[in-house]
């Protein structure tokens, strides 16, 4: 079993069916994996809710799918993981969101972790297994 941590864009992706991210999400559930988003993502959804011209409807519709999704919580675990990779990071001269080493800090203390992305910031977390859905 694999769990599949959504990142914030490809998130968005799920939610509104875009680039077969939801088919290929509901066809890893079936299959006996396990997919979510991390606090912080959700956070992120909430705040794209509160920024649409379409409020409500899009409440309405993060707060149905969420039924479909596991939310995993910044633990003190994953705390200690976004102090090592904010630290690798420096020392790499290769700094990225905040929002995005917490997404990765969730995922390495979560171990046998998958994020699935649309962008390329995650790829560079030493350690962290990463997957794009995007057709």
């Amino acid at each position: 079993m694999t769990r599949f941590l959504l990142d914030t864009g490809t998130a968005g992706d799920y939610i509104h069916r875009r680039r077969g991210v939801y088919e290929r999400a509901r066809k890893a559930v079936a299959d006996g994996h396990r997919l979510g988003i991390g606090l912080p993502v959700l956070a992120e959804l909430w705040f794209g809710v509160e920024n649409s011209s379409s409020r409500e409807k899009n409440a309405e519709r993060l707060r149905r799918v969420l039924s479909e999704l596991i939310v995993w919580p910044l633990t003190e675990p994953a705390a200690e993981k976004y102090g090592e990779i904010a630290a690798q990071m420096r020392k790499m001269g290769r700094p990225i969101g905040k929002i995005d080493m917490r997404i990765a800090a969730i995922a390495l203390s979560l171990g046998k972790t998958k994020v699935i992305i649309t962008d390329n910031d995650l790829a560079i977390v030493p350690g962290l297994s990463v997957e794009n859905w995007s057709k």
